[in-house]
């Protein structure tokens, strides 16, 4: 917890007002029995005449209100100080986390799993801010509550402390031996929660497969299985815990009965009066129920240790891609791989790339074609480091890429992905991804080369068209022509296409290849397609077969002297009857 604890430095003023002021409001609440008692023994049944009574009766019950006040104003201030610390505790914290998630690796992201990191970040912080608001009032009220109420009890009269000494071991024992059994259940409950969110997230994303296979009953049972898991969980705990309460309002009770009987005994001996009775009832049950207390804040205990564990893995998590430290700058974008062999982590070890030779010239267009599964994908996410080669190097002008900070690689890298992420707001402000502080005219001027123009331009509010989220409002074609454009106004050294021109036309796509030499002359652009239409037009093919390339040239040296790629174009271009290379 020492890790987590240091997010409430910042606020450690407020953080010390806060058990102060509940210190203030404890102190006037033990205060208030024993004025009670002076109220009955010299009040009440006091032995002066009625109008003294009276007036001493009055004059207590004002001293009353005062302190009562006084506590209130107390209270107030602490639950103040200790809301304000904890939302700040909790702000800072998810913004840490939510930071220290962004600059993981796709292979730990994908170790922790989206619906975890989605319930760490919201359920198990939230647990935690709950933990600390409740700890910097309740564990002081309940500390001075049972603390002082001993101490006022046996104040009042020592025999009490029989009572104590039998009633509190019981108690604390019940605590103990439930929140035992319960403590464990806390963290299996996140978990739980962690597949209910996972659910929930591949659903909500994949709604237009499960319906496409209409898969909505299978979908529904299996979150109705894991949502049943999670609440047979929390029954669990919860079945525990409705033992708890019972027990020790039982003790409670039974004390307050031992209490009575003690001091009626006392009282007809003369060895105490009436109000001194009720007093030690007051303090015996602030006593238990302080005991009580501890009983629910261990529940809340329990339940932060539990997410702060698992908050604290996300923490704990360094990046295994991290900056380079040659400062180096990429002013060309030329791209060699020089005996890259790569295998992706937690898996068999068995290789996706082997002994991988290319090179790609600024202003080339390079594709690379081979069947789904080769390593195409697995090649270029290389360049920006999403991954690391397991063997040889990836240069980006004669530097390897582990030596640039990641900021200065990835900024001179455009990568348009095959399933394209746009997000909530305009077309306009999704364009601008790539750049925030261009003007209109660079956003039209992308748009144009990616061939989005003529589309959006059909919306009733061009640019301000609101997009909804994911780009549910949007063909698969339009998606990628936007995040193509995205990537454009970027204006980087070197542009990658992961085979995101498969949802267009082929009319289209030479569109879009024109533009892309017209207007990018200096860039080095790397296309991964299916299609042999997509990368006839390309500068150098690389054909990828086993894990390797096995040919490299251009469409015409490929049709002499590759065999594989030959039988790719042969069994995509047999409907057309041929196409010619132009």
């Amino acid at each position: 917890m020492s890790k987590i604890f240091k997010y409430l430095k910042p606020y450690w003023l407020f953080a010390l007002l806060c058990p102060l002021s509940m210190i203030l409001e404890v102190s006037m609440d033990l205060i208030q029995p024993q004025l009670m008692s002076n109220i009955v023994d010299n009040g009440i049944l006091g032995s002066g005449a009625l109008d003294e009574n009276l007036q001493y009766v009055l004059r207590t019950g004002i001293l009353m209100l005062g302190f009562s006040l006084l506590g209130c104003a107390g209270g107030i201030a602490s639950a103040a100080f200790g809301t304000t610390v904890a939302q700040k505790f909790g702000n800072d914290m998810r913004k840490d986390t939510f930071d220290k998630v962004m600059h993981l690796s796709f292979q730990q992201t994908d170790k922790f799993t989206t619906g975890s990191l989605v319930t760490r970040l919201t359920n198990d912080i939230t647990a935690i801010q709950q933990f600390v608001a409740m700890s910097l009032r309740m564990f002081v009220r309940t500390g001075m509550q049972f603390l002082g109420g001993i101490a006022c009890l046996l104040t009042l009269n020592v025999n009490f402390g029989l009572v104590l000494i039998i009633s509190l071991p019981v108690q604390l024992t019940v605590v103990a031996l439930i929140m035992k059994r319960a403590a464990p259940l806390f963290g299996v409950v996140q978990n739980k929660l962690d597949k209910v969110n996972s659910i929930v997230q591949e659903n909500v994303t994949g709604a237009r497969v499960v319906k496409a296979f209409t898969r909505e009953e299978y979908e529904i049972d299996r979150f109705g299985n894991a949502n049943s898991e999670l609440m047979e969980t929390n029954m669990k705990v919860q079945k525990l815990l409705a033992i708890l309460n019972p027990i020790l309002m039982v003790v409670m009770n039974a004390s307050v009965m031992a209490i009575i009987l003690i001091g009626g005994l006392q009282v007809e001996a003369k060895a105490m009066e009436v109000g001194s009775v009720m007093a030690a009832v007051t303090y015996i049950t602030q006593i238990l129920m302080s005991v009580m207390m501890v009983g629910m804040m261990f529940q809340q205990v329990s339940r932060a240790m539990a997410s702060a564990k698992r908050v604290k893995e996300v923490l704990d998590t360094e990046p295994v891609i991290f900056d380079g430290n040659s400062g180096a700058k990429i002013t060309e974008g030329k791209v060699e791989f020089k005996n890259v062999s790569f295998a992706y982590p937690n898996t068999s070890g068995k290789p996706v790339l082997k002994n991988i030779n290319l090179t790609a010239q600024p202003g080339q267009m390079l594709a690379i074609l081979g069947s789904t599964g080769c390593g195409k994908t697995s090649l270029v996410n290389l360049i920006p480091r999403f991954y690391d080669c397991t063997d040889g190097e990836v240069l980006i002008d004669g530097v390897n890429v582990k030596d640039y900070k990641l900021d200065d690689l990835r900024s001179n890298i455009g990568v348009v992905l095959q399933k394209s992420e746009l997000f909530s707001g305009t077309v306009a402000e999704n364009i601008r991804w790539g750049d925030d502080n261009a003007s209109d005219d660079e956003v039209k001027l992308a748009a144009q080369t990616a061939q989005a123009e003529e589309f959006i331009q059909g919306f009733t509010d061009g640019y301000d068209t609101m997009i909804s989220e994911k780009g549910a409002s949007l063909s698969g074609g339009q998606k990628q022509r936007m995040s193509i454009a995205r990537a454009i106004l970027k204006k980087p050294k070197i542009l990658i296409f992961d085979d995101s021109t498969s949802a267009l036309d082929l009319s289209t796509e030479a569109k879009l290849h024109a533009a892309l030499r017209e207007r990018l002359t200096d860039v080095t652009v790397i296309m991964i397609a299916q299609r042999i239409a997509s990368v006839m037009r390309a500068d150098k093919i690389a054909v990828i077969d086993k894990s390797t390339i096995c040919a490299f040239g251009t469409h015409a040296e490929l049709m002499q002297t590759s065999k594989v790629y030959r039988d790719i174009y042969y069994s995509q271009m047999k409907e057309e009857g041929g196409a010619s290379v132009g």
